[in-house]
């Protein structure tokens, strides 16, 4: 890389002093309080008015890399796809945000952007490096390696899992594998992150590699909630198929509502299909009519529910407050 293509100096690690506003005309945002986890996905798309929390504020948890680019920017779609797998592969060490100048012209306009591709290295809040044109993968390599062991450190892995899960729950499980495999391969023991990966296997339709993923864990690792919640899942789903056909059992409730044994099934069947509120309320009901219906197994079965979908689902949370109503009714 040539010393002119980088605006703000002659070499890798350059710092650069002065502020620059953002939008919002703050100088600087306010430091992270120590400690603090980062948020949001890895590469995300920006706009001038979130510049200021996506960069600035998100660079205080680790060094943010701005890429300044536009959709008419032919070396912008060779650097684009080549940015993002090295920064996918630092696992959450340095984080990536777009910047469509076309839409978007205040922030370059202010830090002097003259020609695109360009990526600007943020850390601490402020811009600390630079780098003009699409440069192979290797410089850029170079490039983040020198700027995470100048302004980063060792990565924070609860922080990628989070990233992880987000990616997941967003619907964009090839990013969510990504993640989850780069801790795996720093940590080949790492419950969660098997989790992560289990569900991404399901997510993609491969529920055969998930079952074999989980099932090879030890006891240790089959404690850890996450995956606890996978395999309750599992159990759940290989009972489900001995309960019969769904519609003799709705045909039995619509004779019969207090079909405690045909509710009970059905709740079952609706959780595996994923309507999960409507299962937890199907128990609830026998709960309310006969709280002692096969010893109490109308609420253990809803326990059993929770611990599948885990503690922060929203039919968990739902579920949760209709029960402690109707326990303390």
């Amino acid at each position: 890389m040539q010393d002119g293509d980088n605006p703000y100096g002659g070499s890798y690690g350059n710092q650069m002093g002065g502020t620059v506003s953002f939008g919002d005309g703050q100088p600087e945002a306010p430091a992270a309080p120590a400690g603090a986890p980062s948020g949001g996905p890895l590469i995300k798309d920006t706009t001038t008015a979130e510049f200021t929390a996506d960069v600035i504020a998100e660079s205080q948890n680790q060094p943010v890399l701005v890429d300044f680019w536009a959709p008419w920017c032919g070396p912008c779609k060779q650097l684009g796809p080549i940015i993002e797998k090295v920064v996918t592969e630092q696992r959450g060490q340095v984080k990536l945000v777009k910047l469509n100048i076309d839409d978007h012209p205040a922030i370059p306009g202010q830090m002097g952007i003259q020609s695109i591709p360009a990526v600007v290295a943020f850390s601490g809040g402020k811009p600390v490096d630079a780098f003009m044109g699409a440069v192979p993968e290797s410089q850029i390599k170079q490039f983040i390696d020198k700027l995470v062991k100048e302004n980063g450190g060792a990565p924070d892995i609860d922080a990628i899992l989070a990233e992880g899960r987000a990616a997941l729950d967003s619907g964009d499980v090839n990013l969510a594998a990504q993640i989850f495999g780069s801790i795996l391969q720093e940590q080949p023991d790492n419950a969660k992150a098997m989790a992560g990966m289990a569900e991404c296997m399901i997510a993609a339709g491969q529920v055969d590699r998930a079952k074999e993923l989980i099932e090879g864990l030890n006891d240790e690792q089959r404690q850890v909630p996450e995956v606890a919640s996978i395999l309750a899942r599992f159990a759940l789903e290989e009972e489900v198929a001995s309960l019969g056909d769904p519609a003799q059992l709705e045909a039995r409730l619509a004779a019969n509502a207090d079909d405690h044994e045909a509710r009970f099934d059905m709740a079952k069947i609706l959780n595996v299909r994923g309507q999960r509120e409507e299962a937890a309320d199907h128990l609830l009901y026998i709960m309310k009519t006969d709280r002692e219906w096969q010893d109490d197994g109308a609420r253990k079965q809803l326990l059993t529910f929770f611990e599948a979908w885990g503690p922060t689902d929203p039919a968990t949370v739902s579920a949760r407050r209709k029960l402690s109503s109707l326990m303390f009714s």
